[in-house]
């Protein structure tokens, strides 16, 4: 009988393993990024001590599942390294959890308990456990007759939240009676989570008919959309994107009645100026997708990277030209920390 181990990857032995038998399944992308933030990986061992499945756990989303079936027993082992990581997330107090993957693979999970919350022609993006989708929903904050209103949402990472962030804000919120500003959640960015919903709220706080709000799992983040199982990077861009429109499209903009999507224009960043076109494609006619030009302020674009690098040259007098006072004040007194983690290896480039 196959029995579950954990494997450890520190061990170069038992990685080198590992890998070998995911590219038997046909897993090649064994980047830093993928395998970095792995947390635990269990396997499953036959009787003769072969690796016959492996599994592992990234917060609380799963990555990297495969097994070599049996023809006698089809799913078994499938079933049984699935049921093994959800118990290890239980033991660690993490009961709700999330799973990309092949289309082809989304009826297993699906008969594992697993809800679909979007899918593309190569990918499948599903949650499990409590709290969920709905949960999540159901505790963002309405108005009464809120289906009669005119409703916008804004996704940003804003990290920081500079200028260009509120100028986007400010429009939407002229223009809509309602605006939900949804901060993206993971924390793979130089300004974590916490310091981020922070910033926006913080900046946000004199419009009055804003409401700055979590993401939570469900504005897809390209740190947690996995690229193992995608051909290239592009196909990774696609994928994460119109999982990201899909879920935005069919379930969180119907709960909220949301009908307009404001987003700025990209002309430095390649899978940024790619998620702008998905949205258009994705969202319209249901949501109409408002394409804001980029702010300028004395003729320079105003970006969260350029302020990121002005952080790392210690440019703080540049900053508060880009950067709303409240964003101003942390970054000043928080930049030692902030230099520290650059200098530790954060990525300030990208988004």
């Amino acid at each position: 009988m196959d029995k579950v181990v954990d494997l450890y990857l520190s061990n170069q032995t038992t990685k080198k393993e590992w890998k070998a038998f995911l590219e038997k399944m046909n897993l090649h992308n064994f980047s830093e990024k993928e395998v970095s933030v792995i947390d635990h990986t269990l396997g499953l061992v036959d009787d003769e001590g072969n690796l016959v499945g492996t599994g592992s756990v990234a917060g609380n989303v799963l990555k990297y599942i495969a097994v070599c079936n049996k023809d006698s027993e089809p799913g078994q082992r499938f079933n049984k390294i699935v049921t093994a990581l959800s118990q290890y997330l239980f033991s660690q107090q993490i009961f709700h959890m999330f799973v990309f993957t092949k289309v082809k693979y989304a009826a297993s999970f699906k008969h594992l308990g697993f809800s679909e919350l979007a899918r593309t022609d190569e990918a499948a993006f599903l949650e499990n456990g409590s709290p969920d989708v709905n949960d999540y929903l159901n505790e963002l904050p309405r108005v009464q007759n809120q289906s009669d209103k005119q409703v916008a949402g804004i996704v940003m990472n804003a990290n920081p939240f500079t200028f260009g962030h509120r100028y986007l804000v400010e429009k939407a919120s002229q223009e809509n009676d309602i605006v939900y500003v949804f901060v993206v959640a993971t924390d793979m960015s130089l300004f974590n989570s916490s310091e981020r919903f922070e910033l926006v709220k913080k900046g946000c706080s004199e419009f009055k008919n804003v409401y700055v709000v979590s993401g939570d799992s469900y504005m897809v983040s390209a740190a947690t959309f996995p690229a193992y199982f995608l051909k290239s990077a592009d196909s990774l861009i696609e994928n994460q994107t119109k999982i990201d429109a899909r879920v935005f499209k069919n379930i969180i903009a119907p709960k909220l009645s949301i009908k307009h999507r404001y987003v700025g224009t990209e002309p430095f960043s390649h899978a940024t100026s790619i998620y702008n076109e998905s949205l258009l494609s994705e969202l319209e006619p249901e949501i109409k997708v408002h394409l804001i030009p980029r702010l300028k302020k004395e003729s320079i674009t105003v970006t969260a990277t350029k302020v990121r690098q002005l952080i790392k040259e210690n440019d703080l007098a540049a900053i508060e030209n880009m950067v709303p006072a409240s964003t101003a004040k942390f970054i000043k007194a928080n930049k030692e920390e902030l230099q520290r983690r650059i200098r530790e290896g954060m990525k300030i480039d990208g988004n």
